[in-house]
Formats: C-alpha cells, sequence, structure tokens
C-alpha cells in the first residue's frame, strides 16, 4: 500500500487521527444538510488534495460507510496510483459507454466499503466533459451505490474543471499548503468558488509543523 495512506499504514499517528478529525468534522458540519458528493480541490498544484482525499475515503469507511473515490482530475489523475488499482476504465468509461453507466466500473481497494473510480482515458476537453448532462447522470449513479461519494479535481485556479464540477456537487473541500499556499491565491480559488455558487464547506490546512507535545502524546 502507498505510504500516501498513512490512515493504514500508521493508523496511531497524529496524521491518521487528523485525518480522522476532518471525517468528523464534516459529519458535523453537516448535519442539516447531509453530504452525498462532496469535491475535494486546492487553490494550486501539489498542495496535498489527492493524498487528503484518499486518506478521508479511507476513515469514512473505517466508519461502516459505504465510499466511492471518483478521479475527475481529468488532467493528471493520482487516485489509482495511491490505491494501486488500474486506469484503463473510468470516470470518461462512464461518460461515453451507456453500459459502463449502468454498470460503473468500480474497483475494489482493501478497505472493506471503498471502491475507486479511476480516472479513465485522458479526454481532450476535460472541463466540456465535467459540464456535461452526461456527466450529471454519472453523478446520480454513482450517489445511488454509496453514503458519501469524494471527488479529486484538479486545481481550482489553474483550470475551469473543479469549479465546473463544483456546481453539481453538494459541497467542496479546499486544501491549503502551509507555508507555500500564497494567501492571494486562496482567496481567488474562494472567489472562483462563490462564483459558481458551490457549497463551501471549509478548508484543511495541510503540512502544518506537529507540536512535539503533541507528538509524544501520541506514542510515536
Amino acid at each position: 500500500m502507498p505510504l500516501d495512506l498513512i490512515t493504514i499504514t500508521e493508523p496511531r499517528s497524529p496524521a491518521a487521527e487528523a485525518y480522522r478529525s476532518l471525517r468528523t468534522n464534516l459529519e458535523f458540519s453537516s448535519l442539516d444538510h447531509p453530504l452525498r458528493t462532496l469535491l475535494v480541490t486546492s487553490p494550486g498544484p501539489d498542495e496535498g488534495k489527492s493524498t487528503t482525499l484518499a486518506n478521508l475515503a479511507v476513515t469514512t469507511a473505517q466508519t461502516g460507510r459505504r465510499v466511492i473515490v471518483v478521479d475527475c482530475d481529468l488532467r493528471r489523475p493520482h487516485q489509482h496510483e495511491i490505491f494501486g488499482v488500474t486506469n484503463g476504465e473510468g470516470v470518461t468509461t462512464m461518460v461515453r459507454d451507456e453500459g459502463a453507466l449502468a454498470r460503473p466500473p468500480l474497483q475494489e481497494t482493501e478497505v472493506q466499503g471503498l471502491w475507486v473510480l479511476p480516472s479513465g482515458p485522458t479526454p481532450p476537453n476535460p472541463a466540456e466533459l465535467l459540464a456535461s448532462q452526461r456527466m450529471t447522470q454519472v453523478i446520480e449513479r454513482l450517489a445511488e451505490q454509496a453514503d458519501l461519494v469524494l471527488f479529486d479535481a484538479p486545481p481550482v485556479v489553474a483550470v475551469t474543471d473543479a469549479a465546473v464540477l463544483a456546481s453539481k456537487l453538494d459541497g467542496v473541500l479546499l486544501v491549503i499548503n502551509a507555508g507555500s499556499t500564497k494567501r492571494e491565491l486562496a482567496q481567488r480559488a474562494k472567489e472562483i468558488l462563490d462564483r459558481v455558487n458551490a457549497r463551501l464547506i471549509g478548508a484543511v490546512l495541510n503540512n502544518v509543523v506537529l507540536d512535539s507535545a503533541l507528538h509524544s502524546y501520541y506514542g510515536e
């Protein structure tokens, strides 16, 4: 299992506990408006959105809920690498193939109750594909099969893909990298999401230096 999944490789670590806290916070934040579909994105590249999404998926499935991870980063897909599955079929297959829409090509993971839908073959027009009515049907089909569907999307400031997809989902989680994400870029990301009336649930501050007292508390 890749080291990205610290919730599996080091389940007692402070980082794994932080992902469980994120899961709990999301549950409490959506008591009045249940989250069935959630987009995870970031202002810019290399800020940890895909790793955050994958570990959130693991911790959610560990509570007994059915979870589907959907890789909608059709430009730089990463979820198939994190979970060690193939990428021959996926989101783009469901969009173009009626049979795949009826029977989504989900792949099992070693975590009970957790499935992955990779990106599939790279399309020439990612934004147009995600904006299509057929993509709306894909989302609805997946939501029927899980308690929570997590969508990985490209950085929201870099391309329009995330904003297009955000308008179709129940909520958005923004991943920000401590020490590298510029304040103006984070503000720009929020403005873009507000413009499409996306429901921004909150933000994850990634890569924070751990307090040594907390480190000793967890016995690591």
